[in-house]
């Protein structure tokens, strides 16, 4: 008994030295549920950082993924911990929970958001995320790392005068094309949709999608009139959730000609946060353009 209880001793004394030295080790090791946060988080850590997103493939949908063994260990090496929160990556708080950390520390979108239950969960997209997100990183990284902290308030600057630029171009599209009625096969881009002015009609039918429960038959058919007859300008498409319900919606706009925009729930690689919006901003720009 008396051996048990030092080996027990031995092992939390092991484990207390291991938290201390990872807490003053560098890179600071930081773990993003979502490869936007992952991004911005790199580019304000710089070189003092090592980032793992733990989603980052386009081509993989969101609301099918389930926590593996390795996430969980990449967990109990964070320093810091990004999620989006808003019930959209549940698995992240119950992975945390399990494996406390006291360490550890954790930034959450929705709760620097103060995001409401049952609220559109695509965070990222809403043009007062990422400023808040990014100072809320600079921050936990300097108390992480104080000898970084002006290399971090530093890249903190250079991100956000690139957030503000996407501000400013959303307000240029806002000021030539508010009121214009779009649609989506769910709210994916519901917060830039309204930043930018766009009138998003469908919006009980988007829900329903999102909460993966059916829509009604009179949804359905508002809907797919709106396409029909041209009542909307642009149709917002999540190429990562497919089905025949939003393939049949994909296949009508093309038939009566209605600019599709597709936008995904997790940044295609090789692209920075900024430059992956500012891209999707640009082709919509260019489709409301090309129509009379």
């Amino acid at each position: 008994m008396r051996v048990f209880a030092k080996i027990a001793f031995a092992t939390t004394m092991l484990i207390a030295s291991a938290a201390s030295s990872l807490a003053a080790s560098l890179p600071v090791q930081i773990v993003a549920a979502e490869n936007f946060y992952g991004d911005i988080a790199s580019q304000i850590g710089g070189t003092r950082v090592k980032v793992q997103s733990i989603l980052n493939n386009p081509e993989q949908d969101p609301h099918m993924f389930e926590a593996s063994p390795s996430v969980a260990r990449a967990l109990t090496h964070a320093q810091l911990v990004i999620y989006n929160g808003a019930d959209y990556d549940p698995w992240m708080a119950k992975l945390l929970a399990a494996a406390p950390a006291p360490d550890r520390r954790a930034i959450g979108a929705s709760q620097i958001l103060g995001t409401p239950p049952g609220a559109n969960p695509h965070l990222w997209y809403d043009p007062q995320t990422m400023p808040k997100v990014a100072i809320a990183i600079a921050s936990q990284l300097s108390a992480i790392d104080p000898e970084g902290r002006i290399s971090y308030q530093d890249n903190l600057t250079h991100v956000l005068q690139a957030l503000e630029q996407l501000k400013h171009t959303i307000a240029l599209i806002r000021g030539r094309y508010t009121g214009t009625p779009v649609t989506a096969t769910e709210p994916v881009f519901g917060y830039m949709a309204g930043a930018l002015g766009l009138t998003m009609r469908n919006q009980p039918l988007q829900l329903a999608v999102m909460n993966n429960t059916e829509p009604s038959p009179s949804q359905i058919g508002a809907f797919e009139n709106d396409l029909k007859t041209r009542q909307v300008r642009i149709l917002f498409y999540n190429s990562q959730e497919e089905d025949s319900f939003t393939r049949r919606a994909k296949g009508i706009a093309e038939e009566h000609h209605i600019p599709i925009v597709g936008v995904t729930e997790t940044m295609p690689e090789g692209l920075h946060f900024q430059t992956w919006i500012s891209g999707q901003l640009s082709d919509i720009e260019a489709k409301l353009a090309s129509q009379p």
